[in-house]
């Protein structure tokens, strides 16, 4: 029944719809017109956003439609004189009267809509745009979906309030191949994407890289976006999988807001707030501020957070086609670290609430940013944006070390754990300055929808790590144990060493690691319309990127015995490559695309190479085709995307065997030799409200694996990415069906449902010894063994959530129960990192709007 239920949904997305679809909201009545024209035209918005949520509609009548991408549109209306309204949220809506002629199309003069400053009274919203309508502002153009030969994801903030969605992790579950890969301590959720990694690199707010190395609150989130696969032209130096973008709230001239509060299971307290509007009674500046605390315990023996949050944005209108936005976020983070339950010999020793820590560990986090952006229309067709950045990121984190090395042998010490501390305290500074200048315009019968711009980045990142202290009775050794305990009874008495560590503040520094890594790219892009049906998008990037590196290694035994006391030691490479993209886009209809497109993204790689040279980034090649359709008048998206990613120059070891080895300048060569291969399918389907119903639903099949390697085996799996995701969203308003209550209308209900299939993690197997270049054996015996490292299979399952809504006049309230079937399953990095996913658990919050 699944698979059935599976290729009925890829049918659906594979074929186009010919005698339903149209682009307008109300061309079904077209049938029944006597006598009709079309009106065409095109919208741009004061303030040099682009024309998006406007609506288009003939007065009188219900007849209407949105704008594509670069503001056009075109309407169907009746013969005669027509009066046509222009309307979007904050925005004074405007009227154009024109004579509409049976058979033919007026053009109407380009109009603009100034920003409003009226008050708004209660409105319903009764259309939304399609997932091929809805220009992702990542990628940096207005580029219509349509017209995009890549996969592009918006999960809108209407989605995240009826899915109450906490984390972003909530918000992932509807967007088939982007996956949470690890939760590493607890303190963060890693993010991937095709069989690649998320790092800071790979994700954005609003547009400016942001350090994810904690949970980032959501929200403040207006939408997020996600451009799937390449975005090198982009972005320079990002991983291969895609890229993740945060689109926080926006100031309005409007006056309104909203008071929350959220509370849930395990003493879970989250207030909220959004507050906005004109900064008095000014027509030219608006302000947005909001907010959150939260305070929690855990499913987790001994580990609760708590969390400050604040995001104030300002508009300053300073002139009718130059708009300027000031945005700021803080968040401070304080939770207890957590590497899970632990394994013995790669076996989970199943838990949900077993904790492993010592009790005073804490991780301690304050994130604070500031971004500008400046953006100008110079004309109809031009339009250029400056963004200017900064931000500062602090953690200090205190933990015992991860449960690793824990005793496999049979016997009473069997399950017994060692435990060590770590101790490190990171500060970061970010600078950002980007230019763009977009245009729209013709040369002959080509269109353009061009891209030039240039960016510049910077971090500056300090490292002070600790480490263990001389002992007392041996000055040259190091004391490394805090205790010893059994992971499979942690308050299980047992006898500890005569001479432990005393705590954190009995560490010592060990070494100061100092980054500046500066970055700059110049790139252009260029979207070409040869036809209706026929579009190229066609583009290259050349980034540069310097990485010095300076350590300074204090006086501890550690140090001393390396013979590093004392001393700097200091690294600096110099990496640059070019990004192309090219792509091409086929219409057979206007309302289905056919895309394929090849990209290469980098990565730069540490080492030496044979001759003792810095190693040169790996290139990566990335190939991208589907299908993207609007189906029964726009009211379902269905897109299908295969794709194939190959890093064929990964970086890898020259083995001790390898008779370069011998010859090489420095003692440990490596080369661009290796090779791994990510190839899967991806479905996605999004739906409008239709009726009360809207429906969200995706499926990813992946398989990312070591296609040349001279260690590890040819064609086994990466670790922590999963074969298969499936993920379904059905929500219902009641407003429909209780028109005539107004008790009644403000029912709403929601389900979702998330799989995830078979993962792998631990660590993979070597066919051969790195060290020797030579099979594995019993360095006392010599006879052959098999490789200490082993893969963890992860289970498979399913999360089902359910969620009960209410709303009548400013007030609402809706419950949720997440789980629901109780399901155990685990996010593992390596084999000592082993977090339960959360159990069965309840939240309900109460809104006011203000």
């Amino acid at each position: 029944m699944r698979n059935l239920s599976f290729f009925l949904l890829l049918a659906a997305g594979l074929l186009p719809d010919v005698g339903l679809a149209q682009p307008n909201f109300h061309n079904q009545h077209d049938r029944h017109l006597s006598a009709a024209g079309t009106i065409a035209g095109r919208v741009a918005l004061a303030d040099g956003q682009p024309a998006d949520q406007v609506s288009i509609r003939v007065k009188g009548t219900e007849r209407g439609t949105a704008p594509n991408a670069d503001g056009s549109f075109q309407l169907k209306a009746p013969a005669g004189w027509q009066v046509l309204t222009v309307s979007s949220l904050g925005y004074a809506p405007q009227e154009a009267t024109v004579e509409v002629k049976a058979g033919q199309t007026t053009t109407l003069p380009p109009l603009t809509l100034a920003r409003g400053e009226q008050q708004l009274k209660e409105v319903t919203v009764t259309g939304a745009k399609s997932l091929n309508q809805r220009v992702v502002s990542v990628g940096k153009i207005p580029i219509a979906p349509l017209d995009n030969p890549q996969s592009t994801i918006t999960i809108e903030r209407a989605v995240l309030e009826q899915q109450q969605a906490l984390r972003l992790s909530d918000v992932l579950a509807n967007v088939a191949g982007v996956y949470v890969m690890g939760t590493t301590g607890g303190t963060q959720e890693e993010i991937a994407s095709r069989g690649f990694a998320f790092t800071s690199a790979n994700t954005f707010k609003n547009g400016v890289r942001f350090n994810n190395g904690i949970i980032p609150e959501v929200s403040s989130l207006e939408r997020m976006e996600v451009l799937k696969g390449s975005a090198a032209i982009l972005y320079g130096n990002v991983a291969a999988g895609g890229v993740l973008n945060l689109v926080t709230k926006k100031p309005l001239f409007e006056r309104g807001g909203s008071v929350g509060l959220r509370v849930g299971s395990y003493g879970f307290v989250k207030p909220q707030f959004d507050v906005y509007g004109a900064v008095g009674s000014s027509n030219k500046v608006a302000f947005r501020l909001n907010g959150t605390y939260e305070r929690g315990d855990s499913y987790r023996d001994g580990v609760k957070a708590n969390r400050v949050y604040v995001n104030p944005s300002l508009l300053f209108r300073l002139t009718p086609k130059t708009e300027l936005i000031i945005e700021g976020d803080y968040l401070r983070d304080n939770r207890t670290p957590d590497y899970g339950i632990g394994a013995i010999d790669y076996q989970i020793q199943d838990s949900r609430s077993r904790f492993l820590n010592v009790p005073d560990a804490a991780n301690a986090t304050n994130q604070t940013s500031a971004t500008a952006t400046l953006t100008s229309r110079l004309s109809e067709a031009w339009q250029v944006r400056a963004v200017g950045s900064f931000q500062r990121y602090d953690n200090a984190l205190r933990s015992a070390a991860r449960p690793s090395n824990i005793i496999s042998t049979p016997g009473a010490t069997y399950g017994n754990f060692t435990r060590g501390l770590q101790r490190t305290e990171t500060t970061e500074n970010y600078y950002l300055a980007q230019l763009d200048l977009t245009g729209n315009f013709h040369t002959g019968f080509l269109g353009h929808t061009l891209l030039v711009g240039a960016d510049a980045d910077q971090y500056d990142t300090n490292t002070l790590a600790y480490t263990n202290p001389a002992s007392a009775t041996k000055p040259a050794t190091a004391v490394s144990t805090y205790d010893v305990i059994n992971i499979l009874d942690p308050s299980k008495v047992i006898a500890q060493p005569t001479e432990r560590l005393a705590g954190f503040n009995g560490m010592v520094r060990n070494s100061l690691t100092k980054g500046n890594t500066r970055r700059a790219g110049f790139y252009a892009q260029d979207l070409l319309r040869l036809s209706d049906k026929v579009k190229v998008l066609a583009g290259l990037r050349w980034s540069y990127q310097e990485t010095p590196s300076d350590v300074f290694n204090y006086n501890t035994i550690a140090n001393v015995t390396a013979k590093t006391a004392n001393t700097y030691v200091e690294t600096r490479r110099y990496d640059n490559a070019f990004s192309p993209r090219l792509g091409l886009v086929y219409q057979p209809l206007k309302t289905t695309s056919l895309f394929a497109s090849y990209a290469n993204s980098f990565t730069p790689n540490t080492g030496l190479d044979l001759q003792g040279n810095t190693l040169a980034p790996s290139l990566i090649d990335q190939y991208e085709a589907g299908i993207k359709n609007e189906l029964f008048n726009g009211a379902l998206s269905a897109n299908v995307t295969a794709y194939r990613i190959v890093n064929s120059n990964q970086a890898q070891s020259v083995l001790p065997t390898d008779p370069r080895f011998r010859t090489a300048s420095t003692a440990s060569p490596m080369e661009l030799a290796g090779q791994v291969t990510s190839k899967g399918v991806e479905v996605d389907v999004q739906s409008r409200p239709v009726n009360g119903f809207s429906l969200i639903a995706g499926y990813s099949y992946n398989y990312t694996a070591y296609t040349k390697s001279n260690i590890y085996e040819n064609g086994s799996r990466l670790r922590y990415n999963p074969a298969h995701t499936a993920n379904a969203s059905l929500y219902y308003s009641f407003a429909n069906a209780f028109s005539n209550s107004t008790f009644l209308r403000g029912l709403n209900a929601g389900a979702t449902v998330y799989y995830v299939g078979d993962r792998l993690a631990g660590r993979n197997s070597r066919g051969l010894n790195p060290a020797t270049g030579l099979p594995w054996v019993d360095a006392t015996t010599g006879q052959p063994i098999a490789d200490a490292f082993k893969l963890i299979a992860l289970p498979n399952y399913f999360l089902f959530d359910a969620s009960l809504g209410y709303a009548y006049e400013r007030f609402s309230v809706r419950v949720k129960m997440a789980n629901l079937l109780n399901e155990l399953s685990y996010n593992v990095h390596d084999d000592n990192s082993i977090n339960p996913i959360a159990p069965r658990t309840f939240s309900a919050t109460l809104g006011y709007k203000l």
